[in-house]
């Protein structure tokens, strides 16, 4: 037990190593204690045989009861198991219908608002919130919960258009792409297809949020299902297997990059081999466009950026960062990346030129510029190296010259300048956030919901909010004063109180 003492002691101090890691050693460590400890008992000590026998039993007896009785049911953003009894039971849902492909027709298109979120982390896929005005003052006007429901599990989130909100679910062998009311969480439609993906680390379910178009609905499933779906009713339009057309196969922690849309063409990466890493179709009839790129998929989502005054599709890939011509997939420019570790936050542009990468299990932030050279080609070298900014999955988001991001779960406030840190404060786990002027809405793993009004000096919290008590690794919506959060358990609809005047 002293050994075991000691050897947490230090692999606690072994600051080198990703957060995640010394965890794992953690238990690695005192599993290998007890184990040791176990056959001390049995062979080593000097107790009676019959006490020996009776002590060694009791420990396997309750070993098994243990087994018997819990589930683990993932890991949390640190890699710490969760447990749960196994007589629980996920909540209730309604029967599935799967439409089914009909000739076409036409379709009222549901009628949106400036205040659409129609796609991941927002209007612009950068977690920024624009013409949106929040009250500070929960303490007088604290959000309203108006619904809560359960939902199939996922880490998806909402896509908002209208009075419709949109997200993916798992339910039993069925991958679904769900549409509820955004006043009532009244389910309006399902679009069901025969697929399923879990792990017990990763959980189960799909992990992409819908990207709405028009009256179109593009969803990637956690197995590489990509569907054009009706908005209005949920009638599939065309559906593509992305792993038999990309050669590739799921990765470990399934698909997760939400598709990208951009005029007439829907960009997903797929992580094939001989130029099909990223795939690119047609909207209309899910006609193969183009494919492009070597490297294989990682977590990420497709984003595009101008950067060197050239439009390009970011891919944060597995060991590669790689810019696409966003019209042919030309490869643009690489740049080697990380240890192999998954990579998922999407990058932020801080400059014309200038663009931020960040990743956990200790790899940190880069701040990269891209140039055009002589003959026309591009390519990106690192401006600074900071290690204050590892963002295993939760975005980070860009304000007056600072970064503010989870840093293995506590919040930070980085030099955009030089990749310093000026603070370090909160430990809200591996949620998620947006940027809503110069309010930071954060969805911290343990179901909060925290508002902060960050600045270079100080986090500046303000309030707190409890939604869920599991954990939640979805990312928010927020559409007007509708914000709406959910986990792989349950959904809810809330309504933040809007700032008026100047």
């Amino acid at each position: 037990m002293a050994l075991l003492a000691a050897a947490l002691g230090i692999i606690r101090q072994l600051d080198h190593l990703p957060y995640q890691s010394r965890n794992l050693a953690s238990l690695a460590a005192m599993l290998a204690a007890l184990a040791l400890l176990w056959l001390w008992w049995l062979g080593g000590s000097r107790a009676p045989w019959r006490w020996r026998l009776v002590g060694c039993g009791t420990v396997l007896v309750l070993a098994g009861l243990g087994a018997a009785l819990f589930r683990i049911r993932g890991v949390t953003g640190d890699l710490v198991p969760i447990l749960e009894p196994r007589w629980r039971r996920a909540p209730a849902q309604a029967p599935v219908v799967s439409p089914q492909v009909q000739p076409a027709r036409t379709v009222q298109p549901v009628q949106r608002s400036r205040a659409d979120f129609p796609q991941f982390l927002g209007p612009n896929r950068d977690g920024v919130i624009p013409g949106v005005r929040l009250d500070p003052d929960w303490a007088a006007r604290p959000p309203r919960v108006l619904w809560r429901r359960p939902v199939g599990a996922a880490w998806s989130g909402f896509a908002v258009v209208g009075d419709r909100a949109l997200t993916q679910e798992q339910e039993g062998e069925q991958e679904l792409v769900t549409c509820y009311d955004l006043a009532t969480g009244r389910p309006l439609w399902r679009h069901a297809d025969p697929a399923r993906y879990f792990t017990t680390l990763a959980g189960e379910g799909p992990r992409c949020t819908p990207t709405v178009v028009s009256n179109r609905v593009y969803t990637l499933g956690a197995t590489g299902l990509l569907n054009c779906l009706e908005l209005a009713d949920g009638r599939r339009l065309w559906s593509r297997q992305i792993t038999a057309e990309a050669g590739s196969t799921v990765p470990e922690w399934g698909f997760a990059g939400s598709p990208l849309v951009l005029a007439d063409k829907v960009i997903v990466s797929a992580g094939g081999r001989e130029d099909r890493s990223l795939l690119a179709y047609q909207v209309e009839t899910g006609a193969l466009v183009w494919h492009a790129g070597t490297r294989a998929a990682n977590y990420s989502s497709p984003t595009l950026l101008t950067l060197a005054g050239r439009p390009q599709v970011l891919m944060f890939n597995s060991r590669f960062i790689t810019a696409h011509d966003p019209d042919t997939g030309r490869v643009l420019w690489e740049y080697p990346w990380g240890t192999g570790h998954p990579n998922v936050a999407l990058p932020v542009a801080v400059g014309p030129n200038r663009v931020v990468f960040s990743s956990g299990y200790g790899v940190g932030a880069e701040l990269l510029e891209v140039a055009e050279g002589a003959g026309g080609e591009l390519s990106a070298r690192r401006v600074w190296k900071s290690p204050r900014l590892k963002s295993k999955f939760a975005n980070f988001v860009a304000r007056e010259g600072h970064l503010y991001g989870l840093d293995d779960g506590v919040l930070v406030c980085v030099a955009l300048a030089d990749g310093t840190l000026r603070w370090k404060d909160g430990r809200y786990g591996h949620g998620q956030m947006l940027l809503v002027e110069d309010l930071l809405l954060v969805t911290a793993e343990n179901g909060e919901l925290v508002l902060l009004r960050p600045s270079p000096e100080a986090p500046n919290e303000l309030h707190r909010f409890r939604v869920f008590t599991t954990k939640t690794w979805n990312p928010p919506a927020l559409a007007g004063d509708w914000l709406l959060v959910r986990n792989d358990r349950e959904a809810a609809g809330l309504r933040l109180a809007l700032r008026s005047g100047p």
